[in-house]
């Protein structure tokens, strides 16, 4: 069976301070298109939705446009950008670097089916 659909009509989209993700469902894949706007970051936005003190969504995918600064429960941080590919553990806070927005294209499922739902869903 092929299934085919488009970033421009998502199944769902969720809203949150500073941003929001749109889903797409397919079998055997849940993709996520997460846009943050500048000065957004986890702690402030999403946090008080999902109850956590990290996010706890485990994240992988590319950045699309914007840059982003991850930090993970250990210390360890690193920057992303346009065209980087990346793996982020659960764990770990994010922040928008600089005035514009960023744009990402989540493959590793999680965040489309649990990120920014209430605490009783994940992060």
């Amino acid at each position: 069976m092929v299934e085919v659909k488009t970033i421009e009509k998502p199944d769902e989209r969720r809203d949150f301070p500073g941003g929001h993700i749109e889903a797409l469902h397919l079998t055997g894949l849940d993709f996520a298109v997460g846009t943050f706007e500048p000065g957004w970051r986890w702690r402030e936005s999403v946090r008080p939705i999902v109850g956590t003190d990290l996010c706890e969504v485990h994240h992988s995918g590319v950045v699309v446009q914007g840059r982003m600064r991850l930090r993970s429960a250990d210390g360890a941080e690193a920057e992303v950008g346009p065209g980087d590919v990346y793996v982020v553990p659960p764990g770990h806070d994010a922040w928008v670097i600089g005035d514009e927005q960023v744009v990402v294209y989540d493959v590793g499922g999680q965040m489309a089916e649990t990120y920014a739902k209430s605490s009783d869903a994940g992060a």
